[in-house]
């Protein structure tokens, strides 16, 4: 058996390095543009639907949201009908870097897909979805303090 997951960790892994890379004179570190985008693609999420999308653990989506708010890339407002609820928005510093960000994954995508026909494309997109699904279901499942049995 090939080790599909092992080429996915390698690409996954030195696309966010050329990320952290490129976003540092921004002071995006770290992943911290994950989150700015799902946060600019979803005005007034909340951190634990956002840690769910990400695929994090809720101190990890926390301390990332923090930095965002503290270097003035988002805000968090209280919910109009719970207080205890905080929904996070970009403000306007970053609303001006998620045009960047999208930039950058848009060439990011066509580099990482380039000599592959529009039908490969597809198919590969079709199966990582199948592979995504897969996994989220023991992410879930571990998540949850259960243990997989090898």
């Amino acid at each position: 058996m090939k080790e599909i997951l092992r080429e996915i960790g390698m690409i996954a892994r030195a696309l966010d390095s050329i990320s952290n890379i490129e976003f540092k004179e921004y002071d995006l570190t770290k992943g911290q543009y994950l989150y700015l985008v799902r946060i600019c693609e979803n005005p007034g999420i909340i951190q634990e639907k956002l840690a769910g999308m990400i695929k994090v653990d809720r101190t990890t989506a926390a301390r990332a949201i923090k930095k965002l708010e503290m270097n003035g890339f988002i805000e968090k407002k209280e919910d109009q009908h719970n207080k205890k609820i905080k929904k996070l928005f970009p403000t306007d510093k970053g609303k001006n870097v998620f045009p960047i960000i999208k930039r950058e994954n848009e060439y990011s995508n066509t580099a990482a897909l380039k000599g592959l026909t529009q039908e490969e494309t597809e198919i590969i997109a079709n199966l990582l979805q199948k592979v995504r699904k897969n996994v989220e279901k023991d992410w879930e499942f571990v998540k949850k303090g259960n243990k997989r049995r090898y």
